[in-house]
């Protein structure tokens, strides 16, 4: 069956490699109990945000649960803040007898 004109024929593209997370699960599988072993981790994690203050670990348990923040589009001293036009045309046109 041929492609249809102007549509494509992997509308979701090609998947991303998630080598990190790959590698992460395979070193957990290594250990045994994943669960566990990604428990341990995130305990310390935020035991060393509280006890350590530490503000990277703090920044990541605050990243993983609320989301990141979204960040602000601004320009810089050069160039001016981006700014969105929206044009909005009407077209009148005259039907045929």
């Amino acid at each position: 069956m041929p492609f249809e004109k102007g549509k494509s024929g992997n509308p979701l593209g090609r998947k991303r490699e998630k080598k990190v997370r790959t590698a992460l699960e395979m070193v957990l599988a290594e250990g045994g109990e994943d669960l566990k072993s990604l428990r341990a981790i995130w305990k310390g994690i935020i035991r060393k945000a509280v006890e350590d203050e530490d503000l990277a670990c703090a920044k990541e348990v605050f990243d993983r649960h609320d989301g990141k923040v979204p960040q602000a589009i601004v320009g810089d001293d050069d160039e001016d803040s981006i700014n969105v036009l929206t044009r909005i045309e009407r077209v009148i046109v005259k039907a045929k007898d």
